[in-house]
C-alpha cells in the first residue's frame, strides 16, 4: 500500500451497520445480496493509481478481526445480543465478495460487494472510507486540504461557544445570542476526507464545546475511544431487502421492516427511517402502534420542513403528543440549516441531528457524494424511491417503474377509501 492502513479496527463503522447486521442475522440468513457503488458527482474519474491502492486497502481491511477489548465493549451495549457478539468474534471480511474493476466512462471505477447479506452488508461504510481517504490523498495535496478543514473546524467551534453580535433583553439587561442553539451527533463515516481528520472532528467536538452541543457519533470505533454513545438505528437497506422476500409484495416492505425491527430490539433504537420507497407509502404502515412503539423518525431526502410538517400532521390525527416524539434530520446538513429546522420545530417535538460531511469534510475541494446500495436480494432487483427523485438507485428500471407503479396504487387506494 502507498499509504497507511485506512481502516486499522472492524469498529471503524457507522453503528446501524451492526445494529442492521444483528437483525438480519437472526431472522434472514437465507437472503443473498449485491451491492453497487456510484459516485454522483460529475467529471469525477479514479486513476489506475487510485483502484490499485483501494485494492490494495481492501486486501488489508480483509485480514482484520474484532479485538476482544472490542467485543466486550459491544457486550456492555444494552441492545447487542450476545450470541451476535459470539458471531462477530468469528466473522471477517471476506475479499471474494468484493470485486473491484477499471471501467471506461465515468466515474472509471466498478465496485461490487456480493454475498450473504447478513456478511457482505458491513463492507459498504468501509469501502466508502476508503475510497474517499485514497481519492482525496491522490487526487490533491491532502496538508492543504487538511490545514482549511481545521480552520472551518475552528469557526464552527468558535461559533457554537462565542456570540452573533446581535442582542436580547433580559432581566439583567443586554445579551447576545449564541449562533448556533441545537444538538447534534456526528455521522461523518461514509464521506470523511480521512480517518485522522475524523478522530481529531470527534475528540475536538466531544471536548470543546462548551454547552456539549454534540452530543454523540455514529462511529463505533470513536465512540468507545470518547466514551461517547454511539448513534443509529437502521438504513435504506434494511427496508429494500424485503423486496427480495417473494411472499411480500414491495408496497408493504415497510411494515415487515418496522415489525422485524421492533421484534429484534423491543423499543431499543426507535427511530424509523421514512422514505426508502417514499413517505407517503411509509406512513400507511406507521399505524397508531407503530406510531407509538416507535420513538420517532429519520428525515433523509425532500423537503425537510414540508417532512417534518407532514409527521406532526400523521401524529396529530392519531391523538399522539408529538413533543413526546423526536424528528431526526439527517440529509446532507450544515449548521445554518439545522438551526432553521431548529427553530422551526423545537417548540412542537423533540429535534435531532445527524450532521456529517460539512463536519468530516468541508474543505476547498468539493466533498464526493458517494454510494454503495443493495441492487439485488436473491438474484431480484430492489429499489429505494427516494423523495429526491435523483437519488433513486437501481439497476434495472423496468422493476423501478413496477415498484413505483405498485406504491402509487397503494397510497392511491389509500386516499379512496379515507
Amino acid at each position: 500500500m502507498k499509504f497507511e492502513p485506512i481502516i486499522n479496527s472492524l469498529l471503524d463503522t457507522d453503528l446501524y451497520k451492526l445494529t442492521m447486521q444483528q437483525a438480519i442475522f437472526h431472522k434472514h440468513t437465507d437472503l443473498t445480496g449485491e451491492y453497487h457503488f456510484k459516485c454522483r458527482n460529475e467529471g469525477v474519474r479514479f486513476t489506475d493509481e487510485m483502484i490499485q491502492e483501494i485494492s490494495e486497502q481492501v486486501d488489508h481491511l480483509c485480514t482484520l478481526t474484532f479485538q476482544k477489548d472490542e467485543l466486550d465493549w459491544l457486550r456492555g451495549i444494552r441492545f447487542i445480543k450476545p450470541d451476535y457478539v459470539e458471531f462477530l468474534r468469528l466473522w471477517r471480511p471476506i475479499r471474494d465478495y468484493v470485486t473491484i474493476n477499471k471501467i471506461p466512462e465515468d466515474p472509471g471505477m466498478e465496485v461490487i460487494v456480493k454475498g450473504p447479506i447478513f456478511a457482505a452488508m458491513p463492507f459498504e461504510i468501509y469501502l466508502l472510507e476508503i475510497i474517499n481517504e485514497v481519492y482525496f490523498r491522490t487526487a490533491f495535496v491532502y496538508e492543504g486540504l487538511r490545514k482549511v478543514a481545521e480552520e472551518k473546524l475552528n469557526e464552527k467551534i468558535a461559533k457554537f461557544n462565542g456570540f452573533s453580535g446581535h442582542f436580547v433583553m433580559n432581566g439583567e439587561g443586554t445579551v447576545e445570542l449564541p449562533v448556533y442553539t441545537f444538538k447534534f451527533a456526528e455521522f461523518g463515516c461514509r464521506r470523511r476526507l480521512s480517518r485522522e481528520w475524523q478522530d481529531e472532528v470527534v475528540r475536538r467536538l466531544a471536548t470543546e464545546l462548551k454547552n456539549k452541543n454534540c452530543v454523540d457519533t455514529s462511529n463505533l470505533y470513536l465512540a468507545k475511544k470518547y466514551n461517547l454513545i454511539p448513534i443509529g438505528t437502521f438504513a435504506h437497506e434494511f427496508v429494500q431487502m424485503y423486496q427480495g422476500i417473494d411472499s411480500i409484495s414491495p408496497a408493504y416492505t415497510n411494515y415487515y421492516a418496522l415489525k422485524d425491527w421492533y421484534d429484534e430490539y423491543q423499543g431499543d433504537l426507535g427511530t424509523a427511517l421514512t422514505d426508502t420507497i417514499g413517505t407517503d407509502a411509509f406512513l400507511l404502515d406507521f399505524n397508531p402502534a407503530m406510531a407509538k412503539l416507535f420513538t420517532g423518525v429519520r428525515h433523509d431526502s425532500g423537503s425537510p420542513f414540508e417532512w417534518g410538517e407532514k409527521i406532526l400532521a400523521h401524529y396529530a390525527k392519531f391523538g399522539i403528543d408529538s413533543r413526546t416524539k423526536t424528528l431526526l434530520f439527517s440529509d446532507s446538513l450544515d449548521f445554518d440549516r439545522a438551526q432553521l429546522l431548529y427553530d422551526t420545530f423545537r417548540s412542537r417535538t423533540n429535534v435531532s441531528f445527524g450532521i456529517g460531511t460539512f463536519i468530516t469534510n468541508d474543505t476547498i475541494a468539493a466533498p464526493l457524494n458517494i454510494v454503495l446500495k443493495l441492487q439485488y436480494v436473491n438474484d431480484k432487483p430492489v429499489a429505494k424511491l427516494s423523495d429526491t427523485p435523483g437519488k433513486t438507485m437501481c439497476k434495472d428500471q423496468a422493476y423501478v417503474d413496477y415498484l413505483r407503479r405498485c406504491v402509487e396504487w397503494r397510497v392511491i387506494n389509500s386516499v379512496k377509501n379515507d
